[in-house]
């Protein structure tokens, strides 16, 4: 075992709850979806405990008693110092928390494994954040999901890592949301915290990928629990207007179609099928995104709240109830919109909340709001029964409800327990802690536990009390006939040389699964009618679906057909380059109008590039520029290759329009890298966030000059890496030194070589030409 310098307080050491049985806890949820054990049962799973963020029953609610009614910091069990703001999950007596380390470049995030009795440290893993907007420290905002059948740990980093863990710390699988979907990131670092569905894991973000996923939407990914293979994309909403953590909370139809809820960057309440991703239908809940969780209410209704304009009132926030409706979008069929008879009631009452998700418990919903108050409001009326002020403010943290008790975390450090009733809130125990909370709390084995913005706590007592968890038994109902076809990977990369299978499994009319896998059926490339750039992938394709691509094969995408009996599956991919690559545009047709000029749409293979680049011709021959249509793209980062590539020299030609007071930036992305021209600077810049690794020297380019761009990432055996770039004009003699020299201590070993433009307030354009990807010296 890891001896741990950030252990503060050991006051226990108990031995690991293994095999300790419990019983199912009540709630507002219908009793027919639960499963009571009594002591002399098994488990249903391997792993118990308090799995996820919001618990076993998706709502804060925990059926535990003998709970702490008073809570004091100088009372803890343990304390274990790691910075972040995510909910603690246990397991089996293992904690596992999602934190950082660090301040400025030698910041990392973690997942840390603790002995939840003692606090001790048994493993960690550590990983940088890169090219991401994250700013302030505004790391670890999510938590990390154990899957009660294998025992898995599910995470995804602020910038994008969505990856799998054993109960022993090793990689299972990760992807690069980033770099293999186009998922953006924000200054304020929301992550949230993935879901699972029998055998499949669901991450979600808000992605400007290629294709048809490549207009900038909130998008939920399924990935096969055991293997990362994507299962299918669901894009349930519009054009975004802010960012989401919402988790979806799963519920089972009366028809027997499985679905999950969840807010979204557009501002919409949507409802998704969970075995297929299909979007069922939406409500517009307000003018930005719907950043709090869903709770159910019974077996049709759903309590919603959030913290942005109105769509019809000049109020700022809202709690909601809405009727889920028993008739939704049929296989294939639009979404169904739903209109204003769907909402039950509405309180504008000062139910203002951020990203707080309420818990709903006998009738009652509880709900902390930004004025740092604890509401109690009727949830058949909506109608407000008492509130509590509790702090100056409330920003992130959700409460837990359990013995008839509310455990409430405030922005400013406090953490309170209260008893509640439909009447009244009696304040049992107050104490601060030492720093703000933003994470909710959890509960197992009679104890609670908590993050703050600088350490985790254990409260409770010395001697470990079986808890009362509940347990899905779900068990799926009889499918029907096969109706369609789902392809597995949904979406796929391969290299020159690669060789690629698929999946294919036979779904009902509602997503059921009746064969797990089908042989035969007719493959064939397919180009969907509606794509706006008419590609195939440069591969052979068998006769039993196998895909090959030759060693010489070029960059490109598109997608595959299979069809057996009436019923169809498809999958996409790309097919990209090794470190040989080469590109001029000079062989791009310019048949799209763009008004001004005639153009063509970049390559379908480069991801996050048709909608925010253009090929265009020039006197000098044919170039690629940015668009400056929409002030959303004024910021771009295109990626050309594969994330799991290293080792490699990135080199283009590059310009920008304006003048000696306005200039925009164009640089490459190398291994995580920024190497980048900055034109109002004057500068040639490495960085990967701005706040963490940024180091510029001067560089005094000129505006409509090209220059020629080169970039290199060295990593040393122990993980010191060097950052290089050099910058010189066109035409002229390649100099030997390099411009610009950055050390780096927990270099990037990897990453997907790209392109990075800036054009501030989308006024100048940036212009690059003849891309070079060779190996590295």
């Amino acid at each position: 075992m890891i001896k741990s310098k950030q252990l503060v307080v050991i006051r226990v050491s108990l031995s690991l709850l293994v095999g300790v049985v419990f019983v199912g806890c009540g709630n507002d949820l219908p009793k027919d979806k639960k499963q009571v054990m009594s002591a002399d049962e098994s488990p249903s799973s391997s792993y118990q405990g308090w799995l996820s963020w919001r618990g076993p029953d998706q709502n804060g609610v925990s059926g535990e008693t003998g709970l702490p009614d008073k809570i004091e910091e100088s009372a803890a069990l343990w304390k274990y110092a790691i910075q972040g703001g995510g909910t603690p999950v246990i397991a089996n007596g293992r904690a596992f928390i999602f934190g950082f380390y660090g301040e400025t470049q030698d910041v990392q995030e973690a997942l840390v494994c603790l002995d939840a009795d003692t606090g001790e440290l048994i493993w960690e893993k550590r990983f940088s954040d890169y090219l991401s907007d994250i700013i302030y420290n505004r790391y670890a905002i999510g938590a990390p999901l154990v899957d009660e059948e294998t025992g898995n740990i599910y995470l995804m980093s602020s910038a994008g890592l969505a990856m799998a863990y054993n109960q022993e710390g090793k990689l299972l699988w990760e992807h690069s949301m980033l770099e293999e979907f186009g998922r953006l990131t924000f200054p304020n670092g929301r992550t949230g915290t993935a879901v699972i569905d029998g055998d499949r894991v669901i991450f979600r973000g808000i992605t400007a990928a290629w294709g048809r996923q490549g207009p900038a939407r909130d998008r939920f990914y399924a990935f096969d629990k055991r293997n990362g293979d994507l299962i299918w994309i669901s894009t349930p909403g519009g054009q975004p207007i802010d960012s989401s953590y919402s988790t979806p909370v799963f519920h089972d139809l009366e028809d027997g179609r499985r679905v999950f809820y969840s807010g979204t960057g557009c501002g919409n309440m949507i409802c998704a099928d969970a075995r297929t991703g299909e979007a069922l239908w939406r409500f517009q809940v307000s003018t930005g995104g719907v950043n709090a969780s869903p709770v159910l209410y019974g077996k049709d209704k759903l309590i919603v709240i959030h913290g942005k304009e109105n769509l019809d009132s000049s109020l700022i926030g809202r709690l909601i109830c809405l009727k889920i409706p028993t008739s939704v979008a049929e296989m294939g069929q639009t979404p169904v919109v739903l209109g204003a008879d769907a909402e039950l009631w509405r309180n504008e009452e000062g139910m203002r909340s951020f990203t707080s998700s309420p818990v709903v418990h006998d009738g009652v919903i509880y709900t902390t709001v930004a004025t740092g108050e604890l509401m109690a409001v009727d949830a058949k009326t909506g109608e407000r029964l008492w509130s509590e002020k509790l702090a100056p403010d409330q920003i992130h943290a959700s409460p837990l409800y359990a013995e008839g008790k509310i455990y409430a975390p405030m922005f400013d450090g406090s953490f309170h327990v209260l008893k509640v009733s439909k009447e009244q809130a009696e304040i049992l125990s107050e104490t601060q802690l030492d720093a703000p909370c933003i994470a909710a709390p959890s509960v197992w084995g009679g104890r609670l536990y908590l993050q703050s913005k600088k350490s985790v706590y254990c409260f409770g007592p010395a001697e470990v009390k079986p808890g009362l968890v509940a347990s899905y038994m779900r068990k799926d109902p009889e499918p029907g006939p096969i109706q369609r076809l789902q392809v597995v990977p949904y979406e796929f990369r391969m290299k020159p040389g690669d060789t690629q299978s698929f999946k294919v499994r036979g779904l009902d009319n509602l997503g059921l699964l009746v064969e797990k896998e089908i042989s035969g059926g007719e493959w064939k490339k397919f180009i969907p009618p509606a794509a706006k750039v008419k590609a195939e992938v440069d591969a052979v394709l068998q006769g039993d679906g196998t895909l090959i691509a030759p060693n010489d094969a070029k960059q490109s995408a598109g997608a595959l057909k299979v069809v057996q009996d009436n019923a169809e599956g498809v999958t996409r991919g790309r097919i990209l380059s090794n470190v040989h690559y080469s590109e001029d545009f000079e062989s791009f047709e310019l048949s799209q109008d763009g008004g001004d000029e005639k153009f063509a749409y970049p390559p379908l293979s480069w991801l996050a590039a048709r909608l925010k680049w253009r090929i265009i011709d020039t006197p000098e021959g044919k170039i690629a520029g940015n668009t400056l249509d929409k002030l959303l793209f004024q910021r771009s980062r295109i990626f050309i290759g594969d994330p799991d590539m290293s080792g490699y020299n990135l080199q283009a030609d590059v310009m920008t329009d304006g003048n000696r007071r306005i200039m925009s930036d164009i640089g490459l992305i190398n291994q995580r890298y920024i190497i980048n021209l900055v034109g109002n600077w004057k500068a040639l810049e490495v960085s990967s966030n701005h706040d963490r690794l940024k180091v510029t020297v001067p560089f005094a380019w000129k505006s409509n000059e090209w220059y020629t761009l080169k970039t290199r990432v060295n990593v040393d055996a122990d993980g010191m890496g060097m950052i290089r770039g050099k910058v010189w004009k066109r035409g002229e003699t390649e100099p030997e030194a390099w411009t610009i020299e950055v050390e780096h201590k927990n270099a990037h070993k990897k990453g997907a070589p790209g392109i990075f433009a800036f054009s501030p307030q989308a006024k100048k354009r940036v212009f690059i030409d003849n891309i070079l990807l060779s190996p590295n010296e």
